[in-house]
Formats: structure tokens, C-alpha cells, sequence
């Protein structure tokens, strides 16, 4: 299994940027399931940088209201916006926080989110996907749009950077602020209709569970 691992790694180190997100999400997936079958094995915590993510922590929710910091972000399509703006868009919206060259828990995240505007069909305009990054100093507007198009991200998932100051309060705001990309953890946060808590899932949740969480006030329904 290992061997796989080093052979995604080695294509992705030498491939088109693009291919390199693609290579990034197979590598997050055969890199969790390595560690999980050798859970306490040293080799294991050497794959790369992101060793300490590889084990996929327990799912864990809550339910929390958060104030939205008075920041102006940047979408991927070049337009400075008001955070509170994009979330006060009379949507439910599914926030969660990304960097680009993230190579296990930004793939696994977005995939997941990749898969549920598939499953929403033709209701995916009635959700406002948000992805914010935690390396804006490197995401630019520009490599956001490259990353969205690897995950097929529709007009109704929006990715956004900004300054520095400006994505850390963002983070803070979420609770999600560690000081270092490097040690960032899943997170998903949903908010199923204008006005209502926030719900804050801690680890890899799955598309089925996040649509859940949107039905469970509304009349969202996967597509048939």
C-alpha cells in the first residue's frame, strides 16, 4: 500500500498543477487508509508533512452562534465582497476552510462538498457553497479558480482569499485558528437557513450527512 502512496506522490510533484489536486486527493485517500491499517507505525508518521492528519478524527457536532467579522474578502472571480454580505445571501450556506496546496484534509473537504452539489442536482442554487482559504498569501484569486475547477465547483460554490488579517479573523471567528496551516483539522459548518445556529461538524463528514443537516430544515432533497 505504501508503494502506491510514493507512486501518487511522485505524479503529483511532477504534474500540471491542476493534476497535482487530483493527484492530492487520491494521495489523501490511500495515505488514510495506510495509517489506518498500520495505526502506531513510525513509518507512517514520515509519508509527509501532513503525517499527523492521516488518522481521521471521530466526527463530533455542534451547534453554535458565531459573529461574522466586518471583513472584505476576494472570490476567485476577482471581486472584492463583504463576508457578511456572501452569507446573508438568503441561502443555507456550507462553509469550510481550504488551502490549495493542502494535500490531505482541503482534498478530502472539498470532494466531500464536490459531492454534494452533485447529489443537490437542481437545487444547488438554493445552497451558497463557501470555501475560504487559510493561505492567502499564496491563494490568490487566480489559483482559486484553478482549484475550484479541479472539484467541478458550480456559480453556487464560491472560493475566497483576502489579507492575511482578514482570513484570520474569518478564522477566528469559526474557531478554527491554529497559527499555523500546518496544523489545521476538518471542520464543516452549516448554517440551514438564514438566521438559524450555525452547525459545526469536527472531522470528515460526508456529503449524505451534510445534505442531512440541510433538510433537516428545509425541503432540500438529494437529486433522483
Amino acid at each position: 500500500m505504501f508503494d502506491n502512496v510514493q507512486h501518487v506522490q511522485l505524479m503529483r510533484n511532477n504534474a500540471p498543477s491542476g493534476a497535482r489536486l487530483i493527484g492530492a486527493l487520491s494521495l489523501a485517500l490511500l495515505t488514510i487508509a495506510c495509517v489506518t491499517a498500520n495505526a502506531g507505525g513510525a513509518d507512517a508518521a514520515a509519508l509527509d508533512e501532513h503525517a499527523h492528519h492521516h488518522v481521521a478524527p471521530a466526527l463530533s457536532r455542534s451547534t453554535v452562534n458565531f459573529f461574522i467579522p466586518d471583513v472584505r474578502l476576494t472570490r476567485q472571480d476577482g471581486t472584492v465582497v463583504k463576508l457578511g454580505d456572501e452569507l446573508n445571501d438568503r441561502r443555507p450556506v456550507v462553509l469550510s476552510f481550504i488551502y490549495t496546496s493542502c494535500t490531505t484534509v482541503c482534498p478530502l473537504v472539498s470532494h466531500t462538498l464536490s459531492q454534494l452539489q452533485s447529489k443537490l442536482g437542481d437545487n444547488r442554487d438554493r445552497v451558497h457553497l463557501v470555501s475560504v482559504t487559510i493561505d492567502p498569501e499564496q491563494d490568490d484569486p487566480a489559483r482559486l479558480r484553478e482549484y475550484a475547477e479541479t472539484f467541478n465547483a458550480g456559480p453556487e460554490w464560491q472560493h475566497y482569499t483576502g489579507t492575511l488579517e482578514a482570513t484570520q479573523s474569518v478564522q477566528r471567528a469559526f474557531g478554527v485558528f491554529r497559527g499555523s496551516k500546518m496544523d489545521h483539522s476538518p471542520a464543516t459548518f452549516i448554517r440551514p437557513a438564514p438566521g438559524a445556529q450555525w452547525i459545526r461538524i469536527d472531522g470528515f463528514a460526508t456529503a449524505d450527512q451534510l445534505l442531512a443537516e440541510l433538510s433537516e430544515f428545509s425541503d432540500l432533497r438529494a437529486a433522483r
